[in-house]
């Protein structure tokens, strides 16, 4: 057991070994000729049209990470039941705790799901009160040169 896992922790390291090292050269070793040319955006090789900076709207990142959390929860959760038949094969003892476990893992996910409702994150369209007086001007976005 303990030689399996050696193997495993020199290949990791052999691995970062060569990483890392090839970094290094390629920062060490290579040219530097910065210019304008190489900081401005690249759009596939077409002039970039407009301003590279706009505002998004930030509730797409919160569909993405339910949809992540969900996801995560099928990756994980799918390898469990397909072994599971193997698992009750063995004794009750070991289906239940991997029931359990799975109950407790979904449970968590409901429960951040649950807030994230409450809370009107999974609102498409929000309503917004008036703006207030104090609130400052919005700074104009930058303009490419």
């Amino acid at each position: 057991m303990g030689f399996d896992f050696g193997t495993v922790l020199v290949f990791a390291v052999v691995t970062v070994g060569f990483a890392l090292g090839g970094i290094a050269a390629s920062r060490a070793l290579g040219p530097k000729w910065p210019n304008p040319e190489k900081a401005s955006i690249y759009e596939c090789g077409e002039r970039p049209v407009g301003v590279a900076w706009f505002n998004f709207n930030p509730r797409f990142y919160l569909v993405a990470l339910v949809f992540l959390v969900f996801e995560v929860d099928i990756a994980l959760t799918f390898p469990v039941v397909a072994v599971f038949k193997d698992w009750t094969s063995k004794g009750p003892g070991m289906a239940w705790v991997a029931f359990f476990e799975l109950l407790v893992f979904t449970g968590i996910l409901v429960v951040g799901l649950a807030w994230a409702w409450a809370h009107g994150d999974l609102e498409w369209v929000k309503t917004l009160g008036a703006p207030s007086e104090e609130a400052p001007a919005r700074a104009e976005p930058r303009r490419a040169a």
